[in-house]
């Protein structure tokens, strides 16, 4: 099993495979979560070449760690880029 995951423009692309068969790419909201229903083997992955690109995981739930456990950095990274209304 692997998975890799892309983070960019509020969305979160991760493309998977299961005993070395493709699962296809999902694409959910930055503050979702991925579950094994949401992929479809029709769409192809995006480029690992891209400065979205977040890395290799070894499980959905490793992935869904990683989305969990830095939602709080992005949005403050976000905020961060808002300019104050004068």
């Amino acid at each position: 099993m692997g998975f890799a995951l892309w983070i960019g423009a509020g969305v979160a692309r991760c493309a998977g495979a299961h005993e070395y068969r493709p699962m296809g790419v999902a694409v959910i909201a930055e503050t979702d979560l991925f579950h094994a229903r949401d992929f479809n083997p029709r769409v192809r992955p995006p480029s690992r070449d891209g400065e979205n690109f977040r890395g290799l995981f070894a499980s959905l739930n490793d992935v869904n760690h990683y989305l969990a456990r830095t939602r709080g950095r992005r949005a403050r990274r976000v905020a961060t880029r808002v300019l104050p209304l004068l």
